[in-house]
C-alpha cells in the first residue's frame, strides 16, 4: 500500500473519496476549527448515537433494524424469492452521502439484480426440482430469499468480484509499475535537498518497505515449517509455496481493497470476497498439485487468513493516509504509527477473539443422538482423536432455555468429530461416545454461533473443502465472472456493481438513501447558486446601463478585446459566478460533516450494542440471568416505524446539510 499511497490517495483524490478517511479528516478540521464546524459533527454524533442505541438489536431494540419484504405475488407465487431490505442504519446514510449518488446507484444495481433478478429466476427455475440443487442441502422451494442469498448469489458475487477485481488490477497495472518503479529509484538516489521529497510527500524508504515485507514471509515460512498448525504438518516445499502465494495474492488484493475503500468506503469493502476468492485460487492451486489431504485445508485458510488481514489493513491504510493528506500530515510518521497499531493489535483482538470464543461456547446435548460408524464416516466428517479440551463439561439441552445444567465429568473420553459439507451430518464440530456407538453432543464454538454468528468463515471453509473435494459450484463462480464482462461491456466500471451484487440488498439500499440525499442537497444548491448568479448578472447589467463609469470603476481589469471579457461585439459577458463552481461541496461542507458524525455514531454505539452483547453471554455462562431490558414485543417494533424513524433521520441529514455553517472563529 506505501508505494501505491500517491497514485491512489493524492493522483486520484478526485476519483477516489475514502469515505471515512474524509470523515477523519472533516472531525479534525471541524475540532480545529471549532465554533459550528464542531458543533455540526457532533450534531450528527449525538443523533445518529440515540437512534442507534433504540435501533440497535443489541440494545435497546425499539424498532426493527432491518425491515423486510419478502415477495410472493399470487397464485403464480411471482416474485417467489425475491426481496427487499435496508440496513436502517446512520453510518451507511452517511456512507452513501460521502460517495454520492453515482457510485450508490451503481451498488444498488448490482443489489437489485442479485435480489430481484437472479433469486427470483433461481427460484422459478428450481421450484420443481425434488432434490437439493448444489451447493443447497435443502430444496429451493423450502429456501428463504437469505437462503438463497447465501446459497446461491454469494458465490456468482465472490466470483463477480474476483474478475472485476482483475480487471481493475489489469487496468491500473501502468499505475503500480511506474509506482514501484519510481520507488527503486529514490532507493538509489541521494538525500540531497534538491531530491528531497517535501514533508507531505515523505514516505518511508521503498528499502524499509520491501524489505520489511520479505521478512514477513521469511517468518512466515518459518513458522509454518516448526511450528505449524496443529494437525497441518506439511512440507518445506508446500510452506514456502504458501509464503510466495501470500505474496501474490496479497499484492493483489491490497491494491483491489485500497481502491473498493476508496470508492465504497470500509463499512461496505468486501474483503470477504477477496478472502474467498484467494482461497479459491489457492485450493485449486492445490488440486492441481494433489495436496487434497486435511492438512492443505488448515495451510489454505492460513493464506487465506493472512490475505483477508491485508486487504483489511490495506483499506484502513488508505483512510488513514486519505485523512493525514487532507489535513496535511508526515506520510511516513502516519505509516509507523500505522505499524505499531498493527503490533498492538496482534495481542489485544487475539486475546479479545480467544476469550470471546471461550466465553461464548456451549456444549448442547443432541435431542436425538446420532448411530454413527467410525469405520465408515461419510464424505465431509472428520475424525480428530479424543476430545482434549476439558474433562468436564456442562451442557445445555435443545428443549430449555438454558436453566437446567448437565455437566460431563469424563469428556476426554469422547471422540470429536468435525462435519463441513456433509450431506449427512450438518457443519459443526460434535462429540461421539465410543461407548455407545452414538453422537451424542455437538459443541457449539463461541465465534460462529447464534450469539456471535461468523458466517464468511463456514463459508470460506466450505469453499476449501469443495475445491478440495472437487465439489465447488463452480459454474456459479464463472457466471459470475460472466456477468462482471457484460458489465464492463456496458461501459460501467464493473468492481462497484460487483461490489453490489455480492454484498445483500440490505447495505446498498441504506446506502443509496444516503446517495439520494445528496443528489438532492446537490440540486437545491445548484438552483440556488443558478437564481444567484442570474441575479448578480442582472444587476452588473442594470449598473452598465445606467452607471457606465462606475461599472469601470468596479471592473478595472475589463478588457473589451480580450474574448474571456467581451463578446465580439464589445458588450461585457456578465459571468460573476456559475451555478456549479458555486453549489460543489468542499471538504469541510454542512454535509459531509454532519454525515461523518453519522458513521461515527453508527460505529461507537454499534460496538457498545457488541459489549453489552458479549456481558450477557458471560453473565449466562456463569449461572447469572443479566439481560439489558428491550422492547422488541412492543408495537413500536414494526417494520413501517424502522422505515419512519429512518426516513427521519433522512430529512436530518438533508436539513443540516443545506443549513450553512458559522464560519466566524
Amino acid at each position: 500500500m506505501i508505494p501505491l499511497r500517491r497514485q491512489l490517495i493524492v493522483d486520484e483524490h478526485d476519483t477516489l473519496v475514502y469515505p471515512e478517511g474524509t470523515a477523519c479528516a472533516d472531525v479534525l478540521i471541524a475540532g480545529e476549527r471549532g465554533g459550528s464546524f464542531a458543533s455540526r459533527v457532533f450534531l450528527g454524533l449525538g443523533l445518529g448515537g440515540v437512534y442507534t442505541l433504540f435501533q440497535n438489536e443489541n440494545l435497546f431494540a425499539l424498532w426493527p433494524a432491518t425491515p423486510n419484504r419478502n415477495f410472493d405475488l399470487g397464485p403464480q407465487h411471482l416474485l417467489k424469492g425475491a426481496a427487499i431490505r435496508a440496513d436502517c442504519t446512520p453510518e451507511y446514510l452517511g456512507v452513501g452521502y460521502i460517495i454520492g449518488i453515482r457510485v450508490a446507484a451503481i451498488m444498488l444495481a448490482g443489489g437489485v439484480f442479485s435480489w430481484l433478478v437472479l433469486m427470483p429466476a433461481i427460484y422459478f427455475f428450481g421450484s420443481h426440482l425434488s432434490a437439493p440443487l448444489y451447493p443447497g442441502t435443502v430444496l429451493i422451494t423450502q429456501m428463504s430469499p437469505s437462503d438463497l442469498w447465501r446459497t446461491y448469489v454469494r458465490p456468482m458475487g465472490a466470483g463477480g468480484v474476483a474478475a472485476a477485481g482483475l480487471i481493475t488490477l489489469l487496468r491500473t497495472l501502468p499505475t503500480i509499475v511506474g509506482a514501484l518503479t519510481q520507488g527503486f529509484k529514490k532507493t538509489g538516489t541521494g538525500k540531497t535537498a534538491a531530491t528531497q521529497p517535501s514533508r507531505i510527500e515523505h514516505d518511508l524508504p521503498p528499502l524499509v518497505v520491501f524489505g520489511g515485507s520479505l521478512l514477513l514471509v521469511l517468518l512466515m515460512c518459518l513458522f509454518l515449517q516448526f511450528k505449524p498448525i496443529p494437525g497441518a504438518q506439511v512440507g518445506a516445499l508446500a510452506n514456502l509455496a504458501a509464503a510466495l502465494l501470500v505474496v501474490v495474492f496479497g499484492f493483489l488484493f491490497v491494491t483491489v481493497s485500497a481502491r473498493i475503500v476508496g470508492i465504497v468506503g470500509s463499512s461496505a469493502s468486501p474483503v470477504s470476497g477477496m478472502t474467498i476468492a484467494t482461497l479459491m485460487a489457492t485450493a485449486a492451486i492445490f488440486l492441481v498439485k494433489g495436496w487434497t489431504a486435511p492438512a492443505f485445508g488448515a495451510l489454505a485458510i492460513t493464506i487465506g487468513g493472512v490475505v483477508c488481514i491485508a486487504a483489511s489493513n490495506a483499506g484502513d491504510t488508505s483512510q488513514d493516509l486519505k485523512t493525514g493528506h487532507l489535513i496535511g500530515a508526515t506520510p511516513w510518521k502516519q505509516q509507523i504509527a500505522i505499524m505499531i497499531g498493527v503490533i498492538v493489535s496482534i495481542f489485544s483482538i487475539g486475546a479479545t477473539l480467544n476469550a470471546m470464543n471461550k466465553g461464548l461456547e456451549t456444549f448442547q446435548r443432541l435431542p436425538k443422538p446420532i448411530v454413527f460408524s467410525l469405520d465408515h464416516l461419510p464424505d465431509g466428517v472428520q475424525n480428530n482423536g479424543n476430545f482434549t479440551s476439558s474433562d468436564r463439561i456442562t451442557l445445555t439441552s435443545h428443549n430449555t432455555d438454558n436453566q437446567a445444567k448437565e455437566e460431563i465429568t469424563n469428556a476426554k473420553q469422547y471422540i470429536l468429530l468435525n462435519s463441513i459439507g456433509s450431506t449427512t451430518l450438518d457443519d459443526g464440530k460434535y462429540l461421539y461416545n465410543p461407548t455407545t456407538g452414538e453422537i451424542e453432543v455437538q459443541w457449539i464454538q463461541g465465534i460462529g454461533s447464534e450469539k456471535a454468528a461468523a458466517p464468511q468463515g463456514r463459508l470460506m471453509a466450505t469453499v476449501i473443502n469443495g475445491i478440495l473435494s472437487r465439489k465447488l459450484p463452480w459454474a456459479l463462480v464463472l457466471l459470475g465472472v460472466a456477468i462482471v464482462i457484460v458489465v464492463e461491456l456496458l461501459g460501467v466500471r464493473s468492481l462497484t456493481f460487483a461490489v453490489g451484487a455480492y454484498l445483500s440488498i440490505a447495505t446498498t439500499l441504506a446506502i443509496f438513501v444516503g446517495g439520494v440525499m445528496r443528489w438532492l442537497v446537490d440540486y437545491v444548491m445548484h438552483r440556488h447558486a443558478a437564481q444567484q448568479a442570474r441575479a448578480e448578472h442582472d444587476a452588473s447589467l442594470a449598473l452598465w446601463h445606467s452607471d457606465r463609469e462606475m461599472w469601470l470603476a468596479q471592473h478595472p481589469n475589463f478588457d473589451p478585446t480580450d474574448p474571456a471579457h467581451a463578446d465580439p461585439s464589445g458588450r461585457p459577458i456578465f459571468n460573476a459566478i456559475t451555478a456549479r463552481d458555486a453549489a460543489v461541496e468542499s471538504e469541510v461542507s454542512p454535509g459531509s460533516l454532519y454525515a461523518s458524525g453519522l458513521i461515527a455514531a453508527g460505529g461507537i454505539v454499534g460496538l457498545l450494542g457488541v459489549c453489552v452483547k458479549l456481558l450477557e453471554g458471560l453473565s449466562e455462562q456463569r449461572g447469572g440471568h443479566w439481560q439489558l431490558i428491550r422492547f422488541s414485543n412492543t408495537p413500536l417494533h414494526n417494520d413501517l416505524v424502522s422505515i419512519i424513524m429512518f426516513a427521519l433521520l433522512a430529512f436530518s441529514l438533508y436539513y443540516f446539510a443545506r443549513k450553512p455553517l458559522n464560519t466566524e472563529e
